[in-house]
């Protein structure tokens, strides 16, 4: 955008106007004296009159991917610099403080601690919603054959073609299935809650390791050196990728084993479910070399977290555990859940 100031140095005038541009700085001022009024041009005596030389301003829009206007961070950016990410940032900062052990450590002890807190409880109230939605499945298709007979009798009464018979069916049965599910509070959205509190605590995790081991952050400024001699084995320096890529290999199999155990469990499987394992298996191969370009503490959070989740998926299918927490019966449970497991995995990959 080009902005113009014109200064003039007239003697005993005042201005008349300010042409602003939409910013509202100063484009052009203008002057007029009060001999304007008299009737003729007014012109002023020599000498009276002295002009500035002419300053134009140039700001050129900002071409930087990712901003709105020049020095304004793009929306990374500001998830980064995100209040929730600098409380997490303090959160790693004080428990790295108040446990005395090395970072390596400390973030592999805070990621199972906060997924055992947080995500292992949403996960039972996960499966207590399947259980529930699968116990419904019997009433509903019995109340289904009652609805389709009630309505061909009012479709001989009343002449309805076979296209608003279908609309009426649909329309009773949702109704039907709705008051199921508030009746035993068990709408299958529940079941989803778990993926929308864990993905934002995956997320402000990894961006906070990312401050501090980047220097993003005031705070990660002054743990730099620490984090850069607080790894362990071959990650010695939590700040730079792992170029052994051990981690991230790693990561990319223990997450292709998690959703193998979801895939080999499932009785019948819809074409959704297959495109969402296909989905999942490709995000799973794609994290590999993701994680080999992002420092090791991100990388160690990430095959942390994928770890405990592998070992909360174990517990969640315990006999006693789901008797303890009063998990309704699954079409997947089992009294030899783990046994049932190694054999299917192995009747898969092993033929």
């Amino acid at each position: 955008m080009l902005g113009i100031r014109v200064a003039a140095g007239i003697r005993n005038v005042s201005p008349k106007s300010l042409v602003r541009n939409a910013s509202g700085s100063t484009l052009l001022t203008c002057y007029h004296t009060p001999q304007q009024n008299r009737s003729g041009p007014y012109i002023p005596p020599p000498g009276r009159i002295s002009f500035s030389p002419l300053t134009v301003h140039v700001r050129h829009a900002s071409g930087i991917s990712g901003s709105d206007d020049a020095g304004s961070p793009g929306w990374y950016g500001s998830i980064a610099d995100s209040n929730l990410v600098h409380l997490t940032e303090q959160l790693l900062i004080s428990s790295q403080g108040a446990t005395g052990l090395p970072w390596w450590a400390s973030i592999m002890c805070t990621t199972l601690a906060l997924r055992t807190v947080i995500t292992l409880p949403l996960g039972v109230y996960q499966m207590v919603v399947i259980g529930k939605v699968e116990a419904l499945q019997s009433e509903i298709a019995e109340l289904a054959k009652r609805l389709r007979y009630e309505v061909s009798v009012r479709a001989q009464e009343h002449g309805w073609t076979e296209r608003h018979c279908r609309y009426q069916f649909k329309k009773n049965l949702r109704r039907i299935v709705s008051e199921l599910y508030i009746r035993d509070n068990c709408h299958p959205f529940k079941a989803s809650l778990l993926v929308w509190v864990q993905l934002p605590m995956w997320l402000s995790l990894s961006l906070a390791l990312r401050n501090l081991s980047m220097a993003c952050s005031p705070a990660g400024s002054a743990l730099q050196t620490e984090l850069s001699t607080g790894g362990a084995l071959w990650f010695s320096d939590l700040t730079l990728p792992d170029h052994t890529w051990v981690l991230p290999i790693s990561l990319g199999l223990i997450n292709l084993l998690i959703i193998e155990m979801f895939a080999v469990q499932r009785l019948q499987v819809s074409s959704l479910q297959k495109y969402m394992t296909h989905f999942l298996r490709g995000v799973s191969v794609l994290m590999v070399p993701i994680a080999a370009t992002v420092p090791s503490s991100m990388a160690l959070y990430w095959l942390s977290s994928s770890l405990v989740g592998l070992a909360h998926n174990l517990l969640l299918r315990s006999p006693r555990l789901q008797a303890a927490c009063r998990i309704p019966p699954l079409r997947s449970s089992s009294h030899t859940p783990y046994r049932d497991l190694a054999s299917a995995l192995r009747d898969k990959y092993l033929p």
